[in-house]
């Protein structure tokens, strides 16, 4: 029997102008593509091959993640922020008063994720340019990490530049994301691939057995730990990064074409992200060996990695890769300031956080949001070490996820007749649930072990930022209870069209 299609989803929608198309969706969500740069060095570092497995796994439930989304996303067109804006309508028919805590958590949490993204990003694009061009080293220590003076210069001025075009407009920022996607992408995509062009630089035997750097076996224990708690602990790293591929999902709801374009930017990005996520650790083992010694930094890894399929290069190829580092980093920084600023702004819209976020510009862009982000941006800054903004972000990224996975399932079974331009196989329902099991296993069992172990690559144990974290994420309580508790009040004991309902 065919379905009807006649139940009809009530929701609130964003509100924002549909300025774009399944393209600017897709290039813009980039950013979570980008991420790469950072974790291919760190995992091929630490575990060498046997960083292979979880890679793969862990990324191609990035890919079904899309897929998810995509069908949320063509059936909420008129939402805004992405996968957390799809929860509160899944729940709110069966638990009205929990959905909304849901809602607001849920956003919130995400928005934890994502908004440390532009200051860490910025940050190690500051010091690609601060080693070429050979600026002070001068450092001070704000928290327990030394960051060099020009770096935080460089930082808040980068933050600041990024900032400029996202407020101009989802146009606008569309095209800028084209260029830099452009100009980080392709050579990305080609240094994937780029052993095939030259056979006698990979080595085969580098991935045989998936060992770990010293040569043992994949199921050896590692830096004190049994080899399961291992890997899980590295899959709380992972997810920070490898499942970011999921930020096209936040601008679905300004394309003109929702029932066309979320199934198209969705399943492209997805497929995109696997390709580059697995390739590129896979060609740096092929390449440099599996071994500790290879470099942990981006920028020593790409170029070495150059010399050794290509030969010589030197002083260009170094310039070539720190330059298409530099332009990724930043495409990453411009999605954090523009994906998380429309989660914001649909959360006050459904009523779950301050009136303030509801504001949008003449372009159509919650520009309130935006500042914010650039405020707290510009604060985290000072963290200074990229593994303590790992912790601290990851606090809330992987969790915002568990909710709309649920969310998901309780759609699929309980409201079958909702129109889905976009549908998947009944049965990807309960594999909705078994992801959010499998997430939840990361989050919570992973995420300690990680933040408290030696391989988190800091040096040092970062609970305290996987603390901080936490009393960040508690923050949506009172955010929450300030706008039931006194903005929702003052609202309705105002003379009708004494305050205006909206920000924009």
């Amino acid at each position: 029997m065919s379905e009807l299609h006649d139940d009809q989803l009530e929701y609130e929608g964003g509100g924002l102008p549909r300025e774009t198309n399944w393209w600017g969706a897709f290039v813009i969500g980039l950013a979570g593509t980008i991420l790469v740069t950072g974790i291919a060095p760190v995992m091929v570092t630490s575990l060498g091959a046997s960083s292979i497995p979880p890679i793969v796994i862990i990324t191609l439930t990035g890919w079904l993640l899309c897929l998810f989304l995509a069908e949320l996303s063509a059936m909420m067109p008129e939402r805004v922020g992405g996968s957390p804006s799809y929860a509160y309508p899944a729940y709110k028919d069966r638990w009205p008063r929990a959905a909304e805590h849901v809602n607001g958590f849920t956003a919130w949490a995400y928005w934890l994720g994502w908004f440390p993204v532009g200051p860490l990003n910025v940050i190690l694009a500051s010091l690609y340019l601060v080693d070429k061009f050979n600026l002070s080293q001068k450092s001070f220590t704000p928290i327990n990490t030394p960051i060099a003076y020009w770096t935080v210069i460089i930082s808040i001025i980068g933050l600041v530049l990024v900032f400029i075009p996202s407020i101009l407009g989802i146009r606008l920022g569309a095209i800028f994301a084209t260029v830099l996607g452009l100009l980080s992408m392709i050579p990305l995509t080609f240094i994937a691939i780029a052993w095939i062009f030259n056979p006698s630089s990979a080595t085969a035997s580098n991935l045989s057995g998936f060992k770990q750097p010293d040569g043992t076996s994949f199921f050896s224990p590692l830096f004190g730990h049994g080899w399961l708690t291992i890997y899980i602990a590295f899959a709380f790293l992972l997810t920070w990064n490898v499942i970011a591929m999921e930020a096209a999902a936040c601008y679905i709801g300004e394309t003109k074409d929702p029932d066309r374009d979320a199934k198209i930017a969705m399943n492209l990005e997805g497929g995109y992200g696997v390709f580059i996520y697995t390739m590129i650790p896979i060609a740096f083992i092929l390449v440099l060996g599996n071994g500790s010694a290879v470099s942990a930094d981006p920028k020593t890894i790409f170029v070495n990695y150059g010399k050794a399929v290509f030969g010589g290069g030197g002083a260009t190829l170094d310039w070539l890769i720190a330059g298409m580092l530099i332009v990724a980093l930043f495409l990453s920084a411009l999605n954090a300031i523009t994906g998380t600023a429309r989660a914001l702004h649909q959360m006050s819209v459904d009523g779950q956080f301050p009136r303030f976020f509801q504001h949008t510009n003449r372009y159509g862009v919650p520009d309130r949001s935006m500042m914010f982000n650039l405020v707290c941006m510009i604060a985290v800054v000072f963290m200074g070490g990229a593994v303590e903004i790992y912790t601290f972000s990851n606090v809330g990224y992987l969790i915002s996820f568990l909710p709309v996975l649920i969310g998901y399932y309780l759609l699929r079974k309980h409201r079958p007749g909702v129109r889905r331009p976009f549908r998947l196989p009944e049965w990807m329902k309960y594999a909705a649930l078994a992801l959010a099991v499998f997430y939840g296993i990361i989050y919570f069992y992973g995420g300690p072990v990680y933040a408290s172990c030696s391989c988190s690559g800091a040096g040092h144990s970062t609970l305290p930022y996987y603390f901080i974290g936490i009393a960040t994420l508690l923050t949506y309580l009172p955010l929450h209870w300030y706008r039931k508790h006194v903005e929702d009040k003052r609202y309705e004991a105002a003379p009708t069209g004494a305050i205006p309902t909206t920000g924009a």
